[in-house]
């Protein structure tokens, strides 16, 4: 990746203006100046790979307004919580191309909803070639830092997401060190079976403000690591040599005393951050401002106190806002 500190990742592009995974969102990010997007992916039936936060997709889609998909709405168990919609994985890839995006947070963000309805669903063939004429345009080395989505559920359903990235990284030249790129998960056990398959990539393993990783507790019951656990001493000592760093819940990082950076850093291991953003709704109670939800906050006084930190990445929503205030 390049060598800037903190870098400054687009999160599913630009969703503080555009519907997220859309390809105006990303194009949007890349012009603003982000160091690298990141595209969550999740599987079709028919094995494809698409930029999706979910697999359930009632929320980012216009799904519900097709009636001829109206018998796939359904209830499913995706790690362990009881989920209403419908799933990539009930659709082939040319169904889900009908489909079009629509902005997840309607009433937090009714600018980017204006967009809704334009635009089709990715590939994540697609969005790779995106980024790679992207960085060609723009002239600067652009990253792909690549969330993938409940490896463990779809295995579970007969999909193993493993085969299928590999198939879609090599296939758009993004394997072999060539291009920056991270890859990164909720669960470990999946990071080690891509750097397995030799797929040259730094490795970061996401972390949760609490509970546990789900592959970890359907192999392990109660004695899974937790994820705060994990980010303490002990559990960085046992992620040397897995991974190449750690990806921790903002909120971590804005708690008095934490010194998740230092230790992590101490061994070696790099700390990236999500997700900054600038709107009350999500700004911690301290830095919330007058108006409503999606009026902005005074972020820049929360960003400080992770930039203090030392923070080698942060995920923003806004790209122009992260760019400008970590940069500065």
């Amino acid at each position: 990746m390049p060598r800037k500190s903190p870098l400054v990742i687009g999160h599913r592009g630009a969703p503080g203006y555009r519907p997220e995974h859309s390809r105006s969102s990303y194009e949007l990010a890349f012009a603003m100046g982000v160091d690298a997007v990141e595209p969550d992916v999740v599987a079709t039936g028919d094995g494809v790979l698409v930029v999706r936060h979910e697999n359930e997709i009632s929320g980012t889609t216009d799904v519900a307004e097709h009636p001829e998909f109206a018998d796939r709405k359904t209830t499913k168990r995706v790690d362990g919580e009881a989920i209403t919609g419908w799933f990539t994985e009930d659709f082939t890839w040319a169904e889900l191309a009908t489909l079009r995006c629509r902005e997840r947070l309607p009433k937090v963000r009714p600018s980017s909803a204006s967009f809704d309805g334009g635009q089709p669903i990715l590939r994540l063939t697609d969005l790779l070639d995106l980024v790679r004429a992207a960085s060609v345009e723009h002239g600067r080395e652009i990253g792909v830092v690549l969330e993938v989505k409940h490896a463990t559920y779809f295995a579970s359903i007969g999909i193993d997401l493993v085969p299928l990235i590999d198939r879609d990284l090599r296939a758009a030249g993004w394997a072999d060190g060539e291009l920056p790129l991270i890859v990164e998960s909720f669960e470990s056990t999946v990071l080690g079976r891509l750097r397995e398959r030799g797929i040259r990539a730094s490795y970061i393993y996401l972390i949760e403000a609490s509970g546990r990783p789900y592959d970890l507790a359907v192999a392990q019951g109660r004695h899974a690591l937790s994820y705060r656990a994990t980010v303490a001493p002990r559990g960085l000592d046992g992620l040397v040599g897995s991974v190449d760093g750690v990806s921790v819940d903002r909120k971590m990082l804005l708690a008095r005393g934490n010194t998740i950076v230092e230790d992590a850093h101490a061994r070696g291991l790099k700390v990236f951050t999500w997700t900054c953003r600038p709107e009350n709704a999500f700004l911690a109670a301290d830095f919330r401002g007058a108006g409503d939800k999606g009026d902005f906050g005074d972020y820049e006084s929360e960003w400080r106190v992770i930039a203090d930190t030392g923070v080698d990445g942060v995920f923003v929503d806004h790209p122009d806002l992260g760019v400008g205030f970590f940069r500065s």
